[in-house]
């Protein structure tokens, strides 16, 4: 099968300083096209270790896709080093030349010969003209083999990408089918899971694999099939899925892609209900999760952020004396939190959170972890303890994907 591997460059990667999202959105586009990542590297901005993934690189997949390295300045050394690794010699190629003067021209700023060196290509290569940076894009072949490097900067990358690469590499080569169906599961853990479906996992065909992706509390299942007959492998797949969520059917949160908060808000938006949050522990994090979704303006009211006591009593009119007797992380509490919220954000539903997030902070009777919420609409509350055991802030995280899913949940059963 003809695979492709990704190779990223720069120290900034291998520091930390910079998060590779490139290889990730490279690697979910070639998917798209039945094109298999066998292998991601990340090298730094030295010479030496560029050359030697390049061999290496080799050994692994049919295409070689290069990130990084083609700035104007002294340390982007990966045009030169491709010049010498193809055995070619630098030539000004005219269109991207014009490419940089139009973008100088555009942007009214002086031009200097750095910049004018970015149109500077190996003449063993195909040029790739970048329409929205100075770098242009360069196409190899070599032992039968395609490299291809593209710039760093991931919007100038996946324009490249998505309007030159990907149809070359179409055109060239014969791919098979590669079909994902996800759906993702709560309340169960991953072994549990995976006992509970090791029969239908041992009979999987070959071409079709099982993946366990288990994430603050919840799992994905996904399968994948691989088929050079389209029909022929959505068909297949599309009934093993579907076995497959029978099969886990008490746990099932959602059959596609998508993370629980999307699930509220499909629920909400189709029941014509709304919701509010009322946060102490997670301090917005729940807020922040469903405003990420575009459109949640349809079933969002707002959050009310109450951290301190005064701010619950203030703005929840949370009850003073329970606040000083049980404590803020109380079933009583969380409950006046919720009906605070409900009545001050005029929502239809509500989700209220109070904890302690840890390392400090709690005591023998509630130790660091320890977290209340409620969920419910005005007819009816429902609240429950929760422990987590992890640091601050993947506890934030498991709390405001616990309360969700109670949410969801508290909302089906209504």
């Amino acid at each position: 099968m003809t695979q492709a591997s990704i190779i990223t460059i720069g120290d900034e990667l291998l520091i930390g300083q910079v998060i590779d999202t490139n290889s990730a959105w490279m690697a979910q586009e070639l998917n798209k096209s039945g094109i298999r990542v066998a292998r991601r590297v990340a090298v730094g901005d030295v010479w030496d270790e560029i050359w030697t993934a390049l061999d290496e690189e080799q050994k692994y997949a049919d295409i070689i896709l290069i990130t990084g390295g083609l700035g104007p300045t002294a340390d982007d050394i990966t045009k030169p080093l491709l010049c010498k690794y193809f055995g070619g010699k630098m030539i000004v190629d005219e269109a991207a030349k014009q490419n940089v003067l139009d973008i100088f021209n555009k942007l009214n700023r002086p031009i200097i010969e750095r910049n004018l060196k970015q149109a500077e290509v190996p003449d063993v290569c195909t040029v790739l003209q970048n329409k929205r940076g100075t770098a242009p894009g360069m196409w190899f072949v070599k032992n039968e083999k395609v490299f291809v490097s593209l710039p760093g900067v991931p919007h100038e990358m996946k324009d490249l990408m998505t309007d030159d690469v990907i149809p070359r590499l179409v055109k060239q080569f014969k791919f098979p089918t590669i079909i994902h169906k996800t759906l993702l599961t709560a309340g169960v853990g991953e072994s549990f899971l995976a006992e509970l479906i090791k029969d239908f996992e041992e009979k999987l065909p070959a071409h079709i694999k099982l993946a366990y992706l288990p994430n603050y509390g919840m799992v994905r299942l996904r399968l994948t099939a691989t088929g050079f007959d389209a029909a022929e492998t959505e068909k297949e797949i599309d009934n093993l899925f579907e076995t497959l969520k029978l099969l886990v059917s008490d746990y099932l949160v959602t059959d596609i892609d998508e993370p629980v908060e999307n699930v509220v808000g499909k629920l909400l938006i189709a029941k014509g209900k709304t919701m509010c949050t009322a946060e102490s522990c997670t301090g917005g994090y729940i807020a922040h999760l469903i405003t990420s979704i575009t459109g949640s303006s349809k079933f969002y009211n707002g959050s009310v952020v109450s951290y301190s006591y005064e701010a619950k009593e203030d703005l929840l009119q949370v009850d003073k004396n329970i606040l000083e007797t049980r404590g803020a992380v109380s079933e009583e509490i969380v409950l006046q939190m919720a009906k605070g919220a409900l009545k001050h954000l005029k929502s239809d539903y509500v989700i209220a959170v109070s904890g302690i997030m840890g390392p400090g902070g709690g005591t023998p009777d509630k130790p660091a972890g320890t977290v209340w919420i409620a969920v419910g609409n005005k007819e009816s509350l429902q609240a429950q303890k929760f422990y987590f055991r992890f640091d601050r802030s993947r506890n934030i995280q498991l709390t405001a994907m616990n309360a969700l899913n109670f949410l969801r949940k508290f909302i089906l059963s209504a």
